[in-house]
């Protein structure tokens, strides 16, 4: 996720000065971006070579690490906050991972593309898998291993014992906290153990 508004609407659920852990961190923006505006400090996790060469470029410290085998590396509360952005569809042990999440970490926050936006609605019912700006890729060839939704995930945190803090949707970098199931292509979730 590398949108500007919405790197900047996921750190303001970052409590200044936390020790962050984020998984899957890609190229390391959004880690850069909370240790120079909100004093955080912390580790990404990648597994793409260029993302963690980018990291290193631009002073994230990384490790790299494929998520699907686990975070066993890392104790109880290790960090105040563990991120999930733009990751959770990728893995094989998604629901793992989330528990693994609230296990290492105070908080977690999760974002993830909701398959129940409308304009994904609009293209199952014309019998065709949605290609959008925040599912860009055709179903053949998409890196995402599992699509859910606002609502799947409240269930699963339910399921798994997850205290949801607060929920809203994003769409184009804006909050979206009226049916955000519907009007919003992003779900963020701020939880922590219940």
């Amino acid at each position: 996720m590398s949108d500007r508004a919405t790197m900047q609407t996921i750190a303001r659920l970052v409590p200044q000065g936390a020790r962050v852990l984020d998984l899957g961190c890609g190229d390391g923006a959004l880690l850069h971006l909370l240790q120079t505006q909100q004093g955080c400090s912390g580790y990404g996790v990648e597994i793409d070579d260029d993302n963690v060469l980018a990291c290193t470029r631009r002073g994230v410290d990384v490790i790299q690490l494929n998520l699907d085998e686990g975070l066993s590396m890392f104790g109880d509360n290790s960090f105040d906050v563990v991120l999930q952005i733009d990751t959770l569809q990728h893995l094989r042990n998604a629901e793992v991972m989330l528990r693994e999440t609230a296990r290492v970490g105070k908080l977690g926050i999760v974002a993830f593309p909701n398959f129940a936006h409308w304009p994904n609605r609009l293209s199952v019912l014309r019998g065709r898998m949605p290609v959008t700006k925040r599912l860009p890729y055709q179903w053949y060839d998409t890196p995402n291993i599992r699509v859910g939704t606002f609502k799947d995930f409240e269930v699963l945190a339910t399921k798994n014992r997850l205290a949801i803090l607060d929920a809203f949707g994003l769409q184009e970098g804006r909050e979206v906290r009226v049916l955000p199931n519907l009007r919003a292509g992003t779900a963020v979730f701020k939880f922590q153990r219940g």
